[in-house]
Protein backbone atom coordinates (compact mmCIF):
# COMPACT_ATOMS: atom_id res chain seq x y z
CA UNK A 1 0.00 0.00 0.00
CA UNK A 2 0.84 3.38 -1.06
CA UNK A 3 -0.25 6.64 1.81
CA UNK A 4 -0.11 10.11 -0.23
CA UNK A 5 0.12 13.27 1.37
CA UNK A 6 -0.10 16.70 -0.33
CA UNK A 7 1.24 19.89 0.89
CA UNK A 8 2.56 23.83 -0.16
CA UNK A 9 -0.83 24.99 -0.79
CA UNK A 10 -2.24 28.30 0.74
CA UNK A 11 -3.59 31.77 -0.35
CA UNK A 12 -1.75 33.72 -3.45
CA UNK A 13 -2.38 36.46 -5.19
CA UNK A 14 -3.37 36.41 -8.70
CA UNK A 15 -0.74 36.36 -10.88
CA UNK A 16 1.52 34.04 -7.95
CA UNK A 17 3.29 31.13 -7.81
CA UNK A 18 2.86 27.84 -5.78
CA UNK A 19 4.58 24.70 -5.88
CA UNK A 20 2.43 21.36 -4.17
CA UNK A 21 4.45 18.05 -3.20
CA UNK A 22 2.95 15.00 -2.92
CA UNK A 23 4.81 13.07 -0.70
CA UNK A 24 4.69 8.90 -0.67
CA UNK A 25 5.03 6.60 1.93
CA UNK A 26 6.72 4.41 0.03
CA UNK A 27 9.22 4.12 -3.48
CA UNK A 28 6.69 5.32 -6.08
CA UNK A 29 8.94 3.37 -9.02
CA UNK A 30 5.80 1.30 -9.55
CA UNK A 31 3.49 4.27 -9.53
CA UNK A 32 3.92 4.62 -13.51
CA UNK A 33 1.38 7.14 -13.45
CA UNK A 34 1.02 10.41 -11.67
CA UNK A 35 -1.90 12.80 -11.42
CA UNK A 36 -2.78 15.97 -9.75
CA UNK A 37 -6.79 16.68 -9.53
CA UNK A 38 -8.35 19.91 -8.36
CA UNK A 39 -12.61 20.31 -7.22
CA UNK A 40 -14.04 23.62 -6.38
CA UNK A 41 -17.13 24.04 -4.57
CA UNK A 42 -19.85 22.95 -6.66
CA UNK A 43 -18.06 21.69 -9.31
CA UNK A 44 -17.00 18.01 -10.24
CA UNK A 45 -13.24 16.85 -9.79
CA UNK A 46 -11.01 17.92 -13.02
CA UNK A 47 -8.05 15.91 -14.12
CA UNK A 48 -5.22 19.17 -13.75
CA UNK A 49 -1.82 17.21 -15.19
CA UNK A 50 -0.67 13.52 -15.37
CA UNK A 51 2.07 11.77 -16.01
CA UNK A 52 3.88 8.10 -16.56
CA UNK A 53 7.27 6.84 -16.10
CA UNK A 54 7.39 6.62 -20.25
CA UNK A 55 6.98 10.46 -20.36
CA UNK A 56 3.49 10.91 -21.44
CA UNK A 57 2.15 14.17 -20.12
CA UNK A 58 -1.51 15.44 -20.21
CA UNK A 59 -2.70 18.82 -18.93
CA UNK A 60 -6.15 20.51 -18.80
CA UNK A 61 -6.36 23.36 -21.60
CA UNK A 62 -6.96 25.70 -18.67
CA UNK A 63 -3.49 25.12 -17.28
CA UNK A 64 -1.28 24.22 -19.93
CA UNK A 65 1.59 26.42 -20.23
CA UNK A 66 1.18 27.80 -16.78
CA UNK A 67 1.66 24.60 -14.22
CA UNK A 68 3.81 21.53 -14.84
CA UNK A 69 3.83 18.08 -13.14
CA UNK A 70 7.48 16.24 -11.93
CA UNK A 71 8.52 13.67 -10.22
CA UNK A 72 11.65 12.76 -7.88
CA UNK A 73 11.82 8.96 -7.82
CA UNK A 74 14.69 9.28 -5.00
CA UNK A 75 12.41 11.84 -3.19
CA UNK A 76 9.44 9.78 -3.69
CA UNK A 77 7.55 12.53 -4.73
CA UNK A 78 5.94 14.21 -6.91
CA UNK A 79 5.53 18.07 -7.54
CA UNK A 80 2.70 20.59 -9.34
CA UNK A 81 4.41 24.19 -10.33
CA UNK A 82 1.98 26.27 -10.81
CA UNK A 83 2.62 29.88 -12.11
CA UNK A 84 0.33 32.83 -13.34
CA UNK A 85 -2.35 31.92 -10.86
CA UNK A 86 -5.63 32.53 -11.62
CA UNK A 87 -8.99 33.06 -9.57
CA UNK A 88 -10.51 30.16 -10.97
CA UNK A 89 -7.64 28.21 -9.84
CA UNK A 90 -8.99 28.34 -6.73
CA UNK A 91 -9.69 24.65 -5.41
CA UNK A 92 -8.95 21.68 -3.30
CA UNK A 93 -5.64 20.02 -5.14
CA UNK A 94 -5.44 15.68 -4.79
CA UNK A 95 -2.86 13.78 -6.42
CA UNK A 96 -3.07 10.19 -7.37
CA UNK A 97 -1.16 7.58 -8.40
CA UNK A 98 -1.62 4.19 -10.38
CA UNK A 99 0.67 0.93 -11.11
CA UNK A 100 -0.92 1.59 -15.14
CA UNK A 101 1.46 2.56 -17.67
CA UNK A 102 -0.94 5.03 -19.48
CA UNK A 103 -2.52 7.47 -17.95
CA UNK A 104 -5.83 5.87 -16.32
CA UNK A 105 -9.49 7.28 -15.93
CA UNK A 106 -9.77 5.87 -12.13
CA UNK A 107 -6.76 5.69 -9.59
CA UNK A 108 -5.50 2.78 -7.58
CA UNK A 109 -4.46 5.76 -4.96
CA UNK A 110 -5.31 9.16 -3.49
CA UNK A 111 -4.42 12.08 -1.48
CA UNK A 112 -6.44 13.77 0.84
CA UNK A 113 -6.11 17.15 -0.70
CA UNK A 114 -4.73 20.61 0.30
CA UNK A 115 -6.31 23.89 -0.25
CA UNK A 116 -5.37 26.60 -3.12
CA UNK A 117 -6.90 29.79 -2.84
CA UNK A 118 -6.14 32.31 -5.26
CA UNK A 119 -7.90 36.22 -4.45
CA UNK A 120 -7.73 38.53 -7.36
Amino acid sequence: QVQLVESGGGLVPAGGSLRLSCAASRSIFRLNAMGWYRQAPGKQRELVAASTSGGTTNYADSVKGRFTISRDNAKKTVYLQMNSLKPEDTAVYYCSGDYSGDIPYEWHYWGQGTQVTVSS
